[in-house]
């Protein structure tokens, strides 16, 4: 056992997932690296073991309320830690922000601007001082009264709720209402008002199809409704409600997706008439800063939101809050974030945006003395970027903290004064710890997987430049700092998108549609979650699992008991766990805490009651299959075919280390997207298809972005075309054609800045891209390892 004053932190015997028995000494107060490919153990190693370690302590440490829930959570598997600090994560999958979240919440540079307006804004003569409540829209005292603070009102027409008027109502005339029971219903209280419903619409007085559609009356009347042969139907009380409000009910309050789509059909949404989108009441918007609303203040980028809080008075109160903003502004726009404003909201923000927000805001808490998990921050950073985030890790360090960081960015790996690199390989091939100590001393390690790509330069023979077989003309577009822009994308050869964070990549990939001249078939795999809750599943998404339930049928011992397929389905009564209804998991509200999910009670993470998992198919209950990984699941069903090609499909996008049942919840966002296009490419399809990929390399490790690399570049040899945004200036080297936009990010950017060739585009003037993409191709052709290599 070390001393109180131990500088390492000692991890010993973990055995969360597929760690063996690790064992490894950690210095504090240094920024610390993990590495390895996918799935090799590192993210168990920092936050399945060391964090969770670090959060059960805490939750030992408050109310027996809370110590209870631990038994719940469950305790990670190690056998001791000694030397561990509180510690904080900053993990990627962990939010799901709400559509009222912006940046301005994230990072509560919201609450300091509404402070800044209530003490120091200029009022009008005679009026009353605001707190900072009233320039809130998400506050009863600051959200405008006609659009409750959204900014957007919904309304419908007649010709939107009506599309055919020769119909009668009986005929379906009102195309919003809904089906079955409930539409008869509606129509059969219609009649029993006096309406006719048997005249087409067109034909009604308009009094009364105003009245039939709009009307806010909700009379209830005795229906008598029509005898059917064999059936007796008595009379009872129905209630009208007027089609509009149909809609908006359903639209607001529905719980079901597909419902809430069906409704939105109906409904334009337009800018608040009252607020015209602020989402403020007036009194709010009449107090000004330097001439401006908080409304207006909100557009900004933040970069230039500084520059209005300079220009603004002088006086005390507005010269302390002003300096407290400016400050936390400087530590957003550090992290290469300035582009972004204050009202954007925070579900249009990518992973890597979001975690990059959250860091800013922990370099402002002052904490010390604290243990930082940080997963793959550089993701969606360009280098350019890059070397700023490493400039903020130091900073967090340099406060007296330690920094631990899953990444595969090879400048940041370079940067670290600690290496852990974990392998050799995914699965059960690896959870071993190669080494532990400083960068350079890998190079001795020869089964690292990570070694080659730290220090050797070269990658073989470059492929040939394709050439086009056409262009596919996208624009003029204009969306956010777009404008007007054109851009010509070539088809048939693999395409790279680059340019700085917010420099416009995602928006003008994003108006590539279907209906576009030259697309015949259009594939577009993003980084969405494949699914919100556990019961979404890496087996289930890809169809898998429907081949897997019917091997389970086909054996003797279902037939035997009568099972059907849906017998081994976790989503229906019958063969699942009811305690958990199927999930594996139960969802445990902490008291002041995120909710988290903890292995349900009754079946422990099995999904199934005992009866099911009597069966067995080759040896292995339907449970056990779901805990199979990709690679080992190909060697299980190597004589199924229809299996085996989903399998094979997810091994070649380089996800043979997840398992088959893995939650969605588990999933990050760059393997949600390759599971997308692992789906795609086991459908067997004809002719021409485009496949626009957002960032594909997103939390791959260099050998792991080869293997998907390969993938991309058959599609495009097949005859297909690839597109591609991406900041890995690896990949990038590879493409074809390079579109670099920028030349900065907001509305520095926007602009086409090079475009050509990579060698080209690395010869570029003004193109921030342009260095690194040359630093890059030197490596590629056997020359320097590029700035900030490890000699």
């Amino acid at each position: 056992m070390q001393g109180p004053h131990d500088p390492y932190i000692r991890v010993r015997a973990a055995r969360e997932h597929n760690l063996r028995n690790v064992d490894v000494d950690i210095p504090r107060e240094a920024l610390t690296v993990f590495t390895g490919v996918s799935g090799s153990g590192k993210s168990s190693l920092a936050f399945g073991t060391i964090y969770a370690e670090a959060q059960r302590r805490y939750f030992e440490s408050v109310a027996p309320y809370a110590r209870r829930l631990i038994h719940q959570v469950g305790v990670p598997k190690v056998g001791e830690i000694t030397g561990l600090p509180p510690a904080v994560s900053l993990e990627q999958r962990r939010s799901s922000p709400t559509s009222r979240s912006s940046v301005g919440t994230v990072t509560t540079l919201s609450n300091s601007l509404r402070m800044l307006f209530s003490r120091a804004g200029a009022y009008p003569d005679g009026a009353e001082r605001l707190d900072s409540d009233a320039f809130s829209p998400n506050t009863a005292a600051g959200a405008c009264p006609e659009c409750h603070g959204l900014g957007r009102i919904h309304r419908t027409t007649e010709e939107l709720l009506v599309p055919e008027p020769a119909l009668s109502v009986r005929q379906g005339a009102i195309a919003a209402w809904p089906g079955a029971w409930q539409g008869k219903n509606l129509r059969d209280v219609l009649d029993a008002l006096g309406y006719d419903i048997d005249r087409p619409w067109r034909e009604l007085e308009q009094k009364d199809r105003d009245w039939i559609l709009f009307t806010e009356e909700q009379p209830v009347v005795t229906v008598h409704p029509v005898r059917e042969a064999g059936r007796i139907q008595r009379p009872y009380q129905g209630t009208y409600m007027s089609a509009r409000r149909y809609v908006l009910h359903t639209f607001a309050d529905s719980k079901s997706p597909t419902l809430r789509a069906k409704a939105e059909r109906f409904l334009t949404a337009e800018p608040c008439p009252v607020c015209r989108g602020s989402r403020l009441r007036p009194e709010a918007l009449a107090v000004t800063f330097a001439g401006r609303t908080i409304a207006e203040v909100a557009t900004l980028p933040l970069t230039d939101l500084a520059r209005v809080l300079r220009e603004g008075p002088g006086d005390e109160p507005a010269r302390v809050l002003t300096a407290d903003l400016l400050a936390r502004i400087a530590t957003v726009t550090e992290l290469g974030l300035g582009y972004l404003s204050l009202d954007r909201a925070a579900p249009t923000l990518s992973s890597g945006e979001l975690q990059r927000l959250r860091l800013a805001t922990q370099l402002r808490s002052g904490l010390f003395g604290v243990v930082y998990v940080l997963d793959e921050p550089s993701a969606g950073l360009h280098p350019a970027d890059t070397d700023a985030l490493i400039v903020v890790l130091d900073r967090l360090k340099a406060s007296g903290n330690t920094v631990f960081v899953v990444e595969h960015h090879l400048e940041v790996v370079r940067h670290a004064d600690w290496l852990v690199d974990v392998g050799p390989r995914a699965g059960e091939h690896g959870g071993r710890v190669l080494h532990s100590g400083p960068p350079e001393r890998l190079a001795e390690v020869a089964e690292s997987a990570t070694r080659r790509f730290l220090f050797e330069s070269g990658s073989g023979p470059r492929r040939p430049v394709r050439e086009p077989s056409g262009q596919l003309v996208v624009g003029p577009v204009t969306r956010h700092n777009l404008r007007g822009l054109t851009a010509r994308l070539p088809l048939g050869v693999f395409t790279a998108v680059t340019g700085v964070s917010g420099s416009g990549k995602s928006t003008l990939v994003g108006a590539v549609t279907e209906e576009l001249p030259g697309v015949e078939r259009l594939v577009t795999v993003d980084q969405k979650p494949i699914g919100r809750t556990p019961r979404s599943n890496l087996a289930t998404y890809t169809g898998l699992f429907d081949v897997v339930r019917k091997l389970f049928a086909a054996t003797d011992e279902a037939r035997a008991r009568g099972y059907r397929a849906g017998r081994f389905s976790f989503n229906v009564a019958g063969g699942r766990c009811e305690t958990c209804q199927g999930e594996g998991f139960v969802s445990v509200e902490l008291l002041f805490l995120p909710s988290t999910y903890a292995p349900c009670p009754e079946c422990h993470g099995a999904r199934y009651n005992p009866e099911t998992l009597e069966v067995r198919h080759g040896g292995l209950t339907v449970a056990d299959v779901l805990d199979l990984t990709v690679e080992a699941a190909a060697e299980v069903f190597a004589g199924t075919p229809a299996a085996l090609r989903s399998l094979a499909a997810l091994l070649d996008v380089g996800l043979g280390y997840l398992r088959l049942g893995q939650p969605a919840t588990e999933l990050s966002g760059g393997e949600a997207q390759r599971i997308k296009l692992a789906t795609e490419l086991q459908r067997q399809h004809r002719g021409h298809t485009l496949y626009v990929l957002d960032e594909p390399t997103t939390g791959l490790h260099p050998a792991d972005v080869e293997v998907l690399m390969r993938r991309l570049h058959d599609l495009v040899d097949a005859g297909h075309s690839v597109v591609v945004v991406e900041h890995d200036m690896d990949v990038v080297v590879g493409a074809d054609w390079v579109l670099d936009l920028g030349p900065g990010g907001g509305d520095e950017g926007g602009r086409i800045v090079a475009e050509g060739t990579p060698a080209e585009v690395a010869r570029a003037a003004g193109s921030r891209t342009a260095p690194y993409l040359a630093t890059a191709l030197g490596r590629a052709t056997g020359g320097s390892p590029g700035p900030g290599a490890v000699e």
